[in-house]
């Protein structure tokens, strides 16, 4: 299973959207800072989730979401979510 996922930084306001195997050692990853791109908004929650069969249908929904370029679109995403692939945390 592969997830692509959004993670919210109550503090700094701001959405997060990535894809991976492995969703709570990603998690973990990314409030230990140990990714570069989120390390300043430290802590994030889990928002949203789909999961795929593939990495390459993860990835492509990842990139599906960044092209949207829409914080309004993301919370369309987290408040209504299609049933099953919706996973609030």
């Amino acid at each position: 299973m592969y997830f692509t996922y959004i993670l919210y930084s109550k503090n700094y306001n701001r959405y997060y959207v990535g894809h991976c195997e492995n969703m709570a050692a990603r998690l973990l990853r990314h409030n230990s800072k140990q990714v570069p791109s989120t390390k300043k908004y430290v802590p994030w929650e889990l928002v949203y989730t789909e999961t795929f069969t593939t990495r390459s249908e993860a990835n492509q929904q990842e990139l599906y979401v960044k092209k949207q370029k829409s914080r309004k679109y993301i919370e369309q995403l987290i408040d209504g979510g299609t049933a099953g692939r919706h996973v609030p945390i």
